[in-house]
């Protein structure tokens, strides 16, 4: 699909749309939700290795930190993962 990149907001639908085309590939697609939503405390390293192996793997963390996703395994971070990316990220537009 090609990108949209006209500025019109009758184009939000195309734009949506293009945002989450990574998930159609995605290897989470292809498995059950237990990987990437483990309980407290359950290991996270199988959602990790599924989603080093994964081509949308940066476009899903991009999606989670847009969108302040705070549970399970999204781009191969964990909820305290992207956490800790994010207020590293405050922290260098702070200085």
């Amino acid at each position: 699909m090609p990108i949209n990149i006209t500025t019109s907001t009758t184009d939000t639908t195309d734009r949506s749309e293009h945002e989450l085309s990574w998930q159609e590939s995605a290897l989470c697609a292809q498995t059950g939700p237990e990987f990437f939503f483990p309980a407290p405390g359950s290991s996270t390293r199988e959602a990790k290795r599924l989603c080093g192996a994964c081509e949308g793997r940066v476009a899903c963390l991009q999606y989670a930190l847009a969108h302040d996703e705070r549970f399970g395994v999204w781009g191969g971070l964990s909820e305290k993962e992207r956490q800790n990316l994010r207020r590293d990220a405050a922290g260098l537009h702070s200085s």
